[in-house]
C-alpha cells in the first residue's frame, strides 16, 4: 500500500517539478545548472495560459512532497531487514539491486531534505540549491524507475492477495504476522504485533492529512492561509494594497533610496535604439490592468491582485522590436541571485504582461517593487522581476 501511494505521488512530483523547470526559462539562461542539455529535451515553451498554472502545477509539487513524508518514512520503516542485509553482496545481480537501493534510497532522502529545506527558505547547501535539486532528481528517478520495473509485479500481487476491506476491518487482537517470504522482508520470530495493519495505515494517513492541513493553505489562499503553519512566508501580511505576500524585503537585497528615487530611470533597449525613461514618462503611457497572482518555488502564492501599468508588447514597440524573441529584464538590485531574468515571446505578447507601476488603486510598495516590476501570467515569482532597472529586447 505505501509503495502504491509512493509510485503515483512520487510520478506527480516528478511530471510538476519537470514543469517548474521549464517555466524557469532555462534555455533562455535563468538557470546557471551546467550541462543541463541532455537532461533538458524535455524543455518548451511554458504558456501564459491559465494564470494560475504556474500556482497550480507548484503548489501540488511541494503540498504533495511534505504530504508524501509520513508516507516514505513508512515505507523505509517496513524494509528495514533489506536495507541492513548482511552479507550485502551474494551475486552480482543482487550487488546491482542493492546499488539500485541504494541510488532510490539515498535519493528519496536528498530530494525530500533538499526540498523541505528549500521550502522552508533554510539554504544550508554546499552549492545552489537547484543544481542539487536538478540532478539529484535524476538520479533519484532512474533508481526508482529500474525498481518499479522490478516490484511492480510483486506489489500487484500482493494486493491482489487480500481485500483491504478485510485488512482495515482486523484489529490488533486479529493481526497476524505475515508468512515467510522469499525475500527475508519477513522475521524468522516475529514478536506479537503492537499495531495493526489498520493501526499502521491509519497512523500514516493521520500524519499526512495533518501535514496537508499545515500546508496546503499557503497554495489555496483565502481563510486556508490562516491553517498553513508550515508556509515560508507571513500568513497575514497586513492591510492595505500592498498586503499580500513578499518574497524578498528591498532592505534583504541592499535596495536604498537612491536606487529608486527621482534619479532613477528605466533604460530601455532595442534593435540598435536605447531610451531613457522617468516613472512620469511611464505614466504618461498607455495604462493597462491585469488580474494576477504571484507564485513562488516554495510553493506559496497570493490572491489575484489589481496590477496596473504598460503592456510589455508595447514597450517592445517603443524600442523598435515588436516582434521580439525576448526581453531581458534587470533589476537595480546589488546583492543576492535572480537580478535579472529573461522572458520569452509569448510572455511579451501577451496582453496581460505588464511593466507594472501600481498595485490594488496605489503605487507600488517599496519592498513589492517601486518604482516598477514586471508582472507575467502563469510566471514563476522569482522572474516576476521587481525595482526593474532595464529592459533589453532581443531578435
Amino acid at each position: 500500500m505505501f509503495g502504491l501511494v509512493l509510485l503515483v505521488g512520487v510520478s506527480v512530483m516528478f511530471v510538476t517539478g519537470l514543469a517548474s523547470y521549464a517555466a524557469y526559462n532555462p534555455d533562455l539562461g535563468n538557470d546557471t545548472t551546467p550541462d543541463k542539455g541532455l537532461l533538458g529535451f524535455y524543455l518548451f515553451d511554458w504558456p501564459t495560459h491559465p494564470a494560475w498554472l504556474y500556482r497550480l502545477t507548484q503548489g501540488v509539487h511541494v503540498t504533495l512532497g511534505v504530504v508524501l513524508i509520513p508516507v516514505l518514512l513508512a515505507k523505509l520503516w517496513s524494509v528495514i531487514p533489506k536495507l541492513f542485509d548482511w552479507p550485502p553482496v551474494r551475486s552480482p545481480a543482487q550487488a546491482l539491486e542493492r546499488l539500485s537501493l541504494l541510488l532510490l534510497v539515498g535519493g528519496a532522502i536528498f530530494e525530500f531534505v533538499t526540498g523541505m529545506l528549500n521550502i522552508q527558505l533554510f539554504y544550508v547547501f554546499p552549492g545552489s540549491f537547484y543544481t542539487l535539486h536538478f540532478y539529484g532528481a535524476w538520479v533519484f528517478i532512474a533508481a526508482f524507475a529500474a525498481h518499479v520495473a522490478l516490484k511492480l509485479g510483486r506489489m500487484t500481487r500482493s494486493l491482489r492477495s487480500r481485500r483491504i476491506r478485510d485488512e482495515l476491518r482486523t484489529d490488533l487482537a486479529h493481526t497476524r504476522p505475515e508468512p515467510a517470504d522469499r525475500d527475508g522482508l519477513v522475521t524468522p520470530a516475529p514478536a506479537p504485533p503492537t499495531i495493526s495493519r489498520r493501526g499502521a495505515l491509519g497512523l500514516v494517513g493521520a500524519g499526512s492529512l495533518l501535514l496537508f492541513v499545515v500546508t496546503a493553505g499557503q497554495s489555496i489562499g483565502g481563510w486556508a492561509r490562516y491553517t498553513a503553519l508550515l508556509a515560508p512566508r507571513n500568513r497575514n501580511p497586513g492591510d492595505g494594497p500592498g498586503g499580500f505576500q513578499i518574497n524578498k524585503t528591498a532592505a534583504s537585497v541592499g535596495i536604498t533610496a537612491a536606487d529608486v528615487g527621482d534619479a532613477w530611470r528605466l533604460v530601455l533597449r532595442g534593435d540598435g535604439l536605447e531610451l531613457t525613461l522617468t516613472r512620469a514618462h511611464l505614466l504618461q503611457l498607455p495604462q493597462h490592468e491585469s488580474r494576477l497572482p504571484i507564485a513562488c518555488v516554495e510553493g506559496w502564492s497570493t490572491e489575484n491582485q489589481h496590477w496596473s501599468g504598460i503592456r510589455l508588447a508595447h514597450l517592445a514597440d517603443l524600442a523598435g522590436l515588436p516582434g521580439a524573441a525576448n526581453v531581458l529584464v534587470e533589476s537595480v538590485q546589488r546583492t543576492g541571485s535572480f537580478r535579472s531574468a529573461v522572458l520569452r515571446d509569448n510572455q511579451i505578447r501577451d496582453p496581460r504582461s505588464l511593466l507594472a507601476l501600481r498595485v490594488n488603486g496605489a503605487d507600488l510598495s517599496l519592498d513589492h517593487g517601486y518604482p516598477a516590476r514586471v508582472i507575467v501570467p502563469a510566471n514563476p515569482g522569482v522572474n516576476n522581476t521587481k525595482w526593474v532597472g532595464g529592459l533589453t529586447f532581443r531578435a
